[in-house]
């Protein structure tokens, strides 16, 4: 196939793109920069952003399908960004896999469009959206990858198959953004548990996460596709108690485990507090704290993936055992 990837040269894009590549499909990766480690694996290699609906439609022609991995992501107050680079940039890859005849769409979903800050043990794709919740909570990236999934799934028919992956807590080398954060909060001496530390939660190696992409856009040729309109959560298939977890990452680079802690009630009043002073004077970096971040770390989340592998035989390769001999060894070199 003759396949396009936005974001190709951001952690999770690149895995993709390496994947496709090394199963001889051709590849063309869209996104900010220029990225020659890609040059260098044949990728085609055309830089522009999202949010800009021609560039995005131009990126789109000629090829056979389109796995949209691109999006902005954090944790920001500000609702225009999530909404310019998630709601509409998703809107123009539409736009271009109608313009240009593309017939396949996978796109890069989140378990967060489902997250209404209670525990979630063991749900499926049945769990509703809570956009009332989102609102209340200023969660931004939540909403906007909420409405950029729902949209693609409507789009759904005869001339344009979708589907929607949502990969939780994606890990492993390479990562530039949860990885590096966490390392240096804990460095500075600024990470707290959140609430009593029993909480369990999902994640999933990048690698894995990456196949798992390859496994649904296949899975969409078929005419009469069980993928196709449909959501699907990803995950290493069991999960993990999320304080133990970060702490195995802190022993990989020998920090000492998360000493101090955090009521889920206190870290809800930082965040909201941090959230108005930020909103209030405009502020476009993220905060330390906010109400959606404190949901996420105290409470339990973690999903059932078994129509991920009913409908496209997906099952993580790569133990989290591995995934974390691996991502030691990345960070120690």
């Amino acid at each position: 196939m003759h396949v396009l990837v936005t974001g190709g040269g951001g952690f999770l894009g690149r895995y993709i793109v390496e994947q496709l590549v090394a199963r001889g499909d051709r590849v063309r990766s869209f996104g900010r920069g220029k990225y020659p480690e890609l040059a260098t694996l044949g990728v085609e290699v055309v830089r522009g952003d999202v949010t800009n609906r021609d560039a995005v439609i131009a990126a789109c022609a000629g090829v056979d399908a389109v796995i949209h991995a691109a999006a902005l992501p954090g944790i920001a107050v500000q609702w225009a960004p999530f909404e310019q680079a998630n709601v509409r940039g998703t809107e123009h890859v539409l736009a271009g896999c109608r313009t240009q005849g593309v017939s396949r769409l996978v796109y890069t979903s989140s378990p967060s469009v489902v997250f209404a800050g209670v525990d979630q043990c063991g749900v499926d794709e049945r769990a509703p959206y809570d956009f009332a919740w989102m609102n209340a909570n200023g969660a931004n990236y939540s909403q906007s990858k909420a409405l950029a999934e729902q949209a693609v799934l409507a789009a759904s028919d005869a001339t344009l198959r979708t589907c929607a992956l949502r990969p939780h807590l994606i890990w492993g080398p390479r990562d530039n953004h949860l990885i590096p954060r966490l390392i240096d909060r804990a460095r500075s001496g600024r990470l707290r548990r959140v609430g009593d530390g029993g909480n369990h939660i999902d994640t999933i190696y990048v690698e894995n996460a990456a196949v798992a992409h390859l496994q649904a856009l296949d899975a969409l040729n078929a005419e009469n596709s069980p993928v196709a309109g449909k959501a699907y959560f990803l995950s290493q298939g069991s999960s993990v108690n999320c304080w133990d977890w970060i702490d195995e990452i802190l022993a990989l680079v020998e920090l000492p485990p998360v000493a101090k802690s955090i009521s889920y009630a206190s870290a809800r009043r930082a965040g909201s507090l941090c959230e108005t002073i930020f909103r209030l004077f405009h502020i476009k970096a993220e905060p330390a704290m906010s109400r959606f971040l404190a949901a996420q770390l105290a409470t339990s989340h973690w999903y059932d993936v078994s129509a991920a592998r009913r409908d496209f035989s997906y099952a993580p390769a790569i133990s989290t055992t591995e995934g974390m001999k691996r991502l030691g060894a990345w960070l120690r070199s």
